[in-house]
């Protein structure tokens, strides 16, 4: 008996660390699945519904010229939606978890070369190439990229789901979207060209001042002088109104071209 004894505890060990073993064996086989709520490196994780996806690539107009970039991407729905569309779109995601398994769902969806995924800190990660960038950050996340992206270049599309950016007004506001039950408003801003400052026209010396895309400003004819309403930039396409008159034209660099609408000038 003693020796049967002797046997048994090891064994039963054994197979005690055999059965744990295949356990953690098990956990680590077990594909990730993202948690409503999770936390990350500057949000948790709260996936934007997929109704309200689409209305945000149809705000933006995404079409196949574009390059799209979402801000912290989570599953990688976003871009490939955007993908699907045929842009070529790259999603910016801090947990390298969230970013294979993006690419899984990439793949399977069958846009893996158009939707690519970096695992990436957005506060330090380039995308200026990008003409359109979608998002669905905190309001203080927002106002911290907002500098970066008013410098873009001017015509950038950008949708930000629920959130705003402070004080800059959106172009473009979508809500109560049909399928989607939480979190469904979607904000549309264009990147504005900066003209603020003083030009030489045909017409006369226009001053501007500039509010991100709202401007007001006088025209300045030999001794008269007149103040601008409806003062607007989209991109780099600018309209104002003086003296009942509208004014159309587009900004390149330091040159404003355009026509004039109303009485004669």
């Amino acid at each position: 008996m003693r020796l049967v004894q002797s046997f048994s505890r090891p064994a039963a060990l054994s197979c005690l660390a055999l059965a744990l073993s295949l356990n953690v064996a098990a956990a680590q086989d077990k594909p990730f699945e993202p948690q409503v709520g999770q936390a990350g490196k500057d949000v948790i994780w709260v996936p934007t519904p997929q109704a309200l996806v689409d209305k945000m690539m149809e705000l933006a107009k995404v079409t196949p010229n574009d390059t799209v970039y979402d801000l912290g991407s989570g599953d990688g729905r976003t871009v490939i939606t955007a993908a699907k569309r045929g842009a070529t779109a790259m999603g910016i995601e801090y947990n390298p978890d969230m970013v294979e398994l993006s690419k899984r769902n990439a793949a399977k969806e069958g846009v893996g070369e158009k939707a690519t995924f970096m695992k990436a800190d957005l506060f330090e990660t380039d995308f200026s190439k990008a003409s359109v960038i979608t998002m669905f950050l905190l309001p203080d996340i927002n106002l911290r990229l907002r500098p970066k992206i008013l410098d873009m270049k001017p015509g950038t599309r950008i949708v930000s789901n629920t959130f705003d950016m402070g004080d800059w007004t959106p172009d473009e506001v979508a809500q109560s979207i049909d399928g989607c039950t939480s979190y469904c408003k979607a904000n549309f801003w264009i990147v504005p060209a900066k003209v603020e400052g003083t030009w030489k026209l045909p017409q006369g010396e226009l001053k501007l001042e500039q509010k991100y895309q709202m401007l007001s400003g006088t025209l300045r004819n030999g001794s008269t002088t007149a103040p601008i309403s409806n003062g607007k930039m989209s991109g780099d396409q600018i309209t104002f109104t003086v003296n009942g008159t509208q004014f159309t034209g587009k900004v390149n660099g330091s040159t404003m071209e355009g026509t004039w609408r109303g009485t004669k000038r």
